[in-house]
């Protein structure tokens, strides 16, 4: 394989990982708990944002959500499986 298209492996302490939800939504509260899970025992860190309250998030995700972003790329919508969120933030 050629070195340019070769990842690096990163520390996932410096990855980042982002839920897209909004309140009463049963899929979301399932999505944090997965995230809260690998990126507590990875130490990598989160954030949610709430697309009720951001209108571009709304626009790009209203269908999708709940949406994760690792490094501000989309990883997954709707369900978020803890094995492939964990492979993604050790490789």
């Amino acid at each position: 394989m050629s070195p340019i298209f070769r990842r690096t492996k990163r520390n996932p302490q410096e990855r980042s990982v982002t839920l897209i939800g909004k309140p009463g939504c049963h899929l979301c509260d399932d999505a944090q708990s997965v995230i809260e899970k690998v990126c507590g025992e990875l130490g990598t860190p989160w954030e949610k944002k709430d697309i009720t309250r951001d209108e571009e998030l709304h626009r790009a995700y209203w269908e999708q959500i709940p949406v994760v972003l690792v490094d501000g790329e989309q990883h997954t919508f709707w369900r978020v499986d803890e094995a492939r969120l964990r492979r993604e933030l050790e490789g």
